[in-house]
C-alpha cells in the first residue's frame, strides 16, 4: 500500500514573457551586406529607428543600451570589411548595427520543471519555524534548449510552500575564463570528449602543465589556421569549445535570484544545461559551499559537469572526470564520508552507483548498488538528487521508469557509514503521475533533481510531464518507519 503524500496548491508554470537579449547572426556575409544597408542611412534615420526602439525594449530588459553596444562590438570586424571604422561610427549607429545583431529568447515558452531546492544563504527576517529556500528549476525555451534558472520560496511552518513572484528582468551572466587549465586534466576530458587524440597533440605538444585560455585560444588558432578541411577545423573548434567549459560566471549584485539565468554559453552546451542537483555542502571546516551536478549537452555528446556557489552570484563550472563521470544522474552527498566525497551515479542508464574520491572533480571505480527490483522500475531507476542524511541514514529519492515508460518517484534508505548497503526500499512508488500531472512534453512522468527536510516533512519540488512543476510532501518519521521495515 503506498504512503500518503500531501499535494500542494502551489504550481509553478512555464512564463512566455521571461526573456533575454541574444546576440543573433546569420552568417559573415550577410552580416557585412546588412551593415553596409545600415551604414547607408542617413543619420536622421538612424536617429528615428533607434529612438523608438529603445523606449521599447528598454521596457522588456534591464541596459539594452549596454547589450546593443556589446552586440555591436562583436561584430566589429564585419564593420570594418564593410568600409567603416568602427571608432568613427557615432553612439546612434553603433546602437542600431547592434539591434540588428540581437534577438529575444524566451527561455522557459516551453517548460519549467525537474527542480531541486536548497536553504537560502538569507535566513533573516523569518517568522519562527519559516525556511527560505532557493529552488532551481531547468527551463526549457525554443529549439527545446535548456537552461537554469531560480526562484525563491518560504516553506511555512505548517508544510504550505509560497513561491515569491519573479522580477520583471532576466539577466544571463558575464562570462570571465578561468586563469589555470591542468593539462593532463585537460586532455583526458578532451579523449572522453571524442576529440581526436592526434588534433589533441597537436596542441598539447607546445602547452605547459598548467596554461590559461589565451594560450590555448592562441595554439589552437595557429593550428586550425594551417588546414582548410572542415573536418579538422571542427576538430581545433571543440577544443576551444571545451575550454569553454571552464569558467566562472557572475552576475550583478542588484539582481534577485529569479534575474538570474544561466545559459549555455560553450558549444558543448549548445543543446542544453540539463537537470541541476543543488545540495548544500558542509566541508571539514564546517564551511557551506553549494554545488550542483548537471548534464551539459551539444546534441551528441553528454558531459557531466559541476557547478560551484557561495552566495548565487558567483558561479565557477568545470567538467567532471573519470570513468564515473558517463551519463547522466550524478548527484553528490552533502559531506564527506571516511574523508571522501561521494557521489552517487547511473553509469549504465538503469543501475545506481556508488563512488568515492580524494577529488571532487574526478571519479573512478564506480561499484552498483542499487537495479530494479519491483515492476514500476524494471526499465530503469536513478537518483531525484543529492541524498539527505537523516538519524535512520541517507535517504534517497529515487526516479523508476515502469510500463508506458511512466516516471514515478520512490525513496530508499542507504547505512550512514557506508552507503553501498541499502537498509530498505519503498515497494510501491511514492509519487505517481496523476490525471492533472500526466500530460505535456513529455506525458506520465514525475521527476525531482533534489527534496529537503523542514520541521518532521519531507519536502520534493517535482515537475510535470516536463511541462511544469509543483511540490508534494510526506510525513518524514512514517516515511522512514516504512523503509527499515522493509518498503
Amino acid at each position: 500500500m503506498r504512503l500518503k503524500i500531501d499535494r500542494k496548491p502551489e504550481k509553478v508554470l512555464p512564463d512566455t514573457r521571461r526573456v533575454i537579449a541574444r546576440f543573433f547572426f546569420n552568417g559573415e556575409e550577410r552580416a557585412v551586406a546588412l551593415i553596409k544597408r545600415i551604414l547607408a542611412l542617413e543619420k536622421d534615420e538612424v536617429f528615428a529607428i533607434i529612438s523608438p526602439l529603445l523606449q521599447d525594449f528598454s521596457k522588456r530588459h534591464r541596459s539594452i543600451t549596454q547589450k546593443l553596444m556589446r552586440h555591436c562590438e562583436r561584430v566589429r570586424h564585419y564593420i570594418e570589411l564593410a568600409g567603416a571604422n568602427f571608432n568613427e561610427l557615432d553612439e546612434d549607429c553603433k546602437l542600431l548595427i547592434g539591434s540588428y545583431f540581437t534577438h529575444e529568447y524566451s527561455i522557459e515558452s516551453a517548460a519549467f520543471f525537474n527542480p531541486s531546492i536548497v536553504p537560502d544563504p538569507d535566513q533573516t527576517n523569518l517568522e519562527e519555524g519559516q525556511l527560505r529556500v532557493i529552488i532551481s528549476f531547468r527551463a526549457v525555451g525554443e529549439g527545446h534548449v535548456s537552461s537554469v534558472v531560480f526562484r525563491r520560496a518560504i516553506i511555512d511552518t505548517d508544510g504550505s510552500i509560497t513561491v515569491i513572484r519573479a522580477g520583471k528582468y532576466i539577466d544571463e551572466a558575464e562570462k570571465i575564463h578561468n586563469l589555470v587549465y591542468h593539462k593532463r586534466q585537460f586532455l583526458r576530458k578532451a579523449i572522453e570528449a571524442d576529440i581526436s587524440e592526434f588534433f589533441i597533440q597537436v596542441v598539447a605538444d607546445k602547452l605547459e602543465d598548467r596554461f590559461d585560455y589565451n594560450q590555448l585560444k592562441g595554439l589552437v588558432y595557429e593550428a586550425r589556421d594551417k588546414t582548410s578541411d572542415p573536418k579538422e577545423i571542427a576538430q581545433y573548434k571543440m577544443i576551444l569549445a571545451l575550454s569553454d567549459s571552464y569558467r566562472r560566471i557572475t552576475f550583478s549584485k542588484d539582481t534577485d535570484i529569479s534575474d538570474r539565468v544561466i545559459f549555455p554559453i560553450s558549444d558543448f552546451e549548445s543543446k542544453g544545461i540539463e537537470d541541476a542537483r543543488f545540495v548544500k555542502f558542509t566541508d571539514d571546516n564546517g564551511r557551506t559551499i553549494y554545488y550542483a551536478t548537471y548534464t551539459a549537452y551539444d546534441g551528441v555528446h553528454i558531459m557531466p559537469k559541476l557547478l560551484k556557489t557561495t552566495d548565487f552570484y558567483e558561479f565557477r563550472t568545470s567538467p567532471l572526470h573519470g570513468s564515473g563521470a558517463r551519463n547522466k544522474n550524478l548527484a553528490l552527498f552533502p559531506r564527506k564520508i571516511n574523508g571522501k566525497y561521494v557521489m552517487l551515479a547511473r553509469i549504465d542508464g538503469w543501475n545506481n552507483y556508488l563512488m568515492y574520491s580524494d577529488n571532487i572533480n574526478e571519479w573512478e571505480e564506480p561499484v552498483k548498488i542499487q537495479g530494479p527490483e519491483y515492476s514500476w522500475e524494471f526499465v530503469q531507476m536513478g537518483n531525484c538528487g543529492s541524498p539527505i542524511e537523516t538519524e535512520c541514514g541517507w535517504l534517497v529519492i529515487t526516479h523508476a521508469v515502469g510500463p508506458m515508460r511512466r516516471y514515478t518517484i520512490g525513496a530508499s534508505l542507504l547505512d550512514i557509514d557506508d552507503p553501498s548497503k541499502e537498509i530498505g526500499r519503498l515497494k510501491d512508488p511514492l509519487i505517481m503521475p496523476n490525471p492533472d500531472e500526466r500530460e505535456g512534453y513529455v506525458p506520465n512522468v514525475v521527476y525531482s533533481c533534489g527534496s529537503i527536510i523542514h520541521n518532521g516533512e519531507l519536502i520534493i519540488p517535482y515537475g510535470h510531464s516536463d511541462h511544469s512543476s509543483g511540490f508534494a510532501s510526506v510525513n518524514l518519521k512514517t516515511l522512514l518507519d516504512r523503509l527499515k521495515s522493509g518498503g
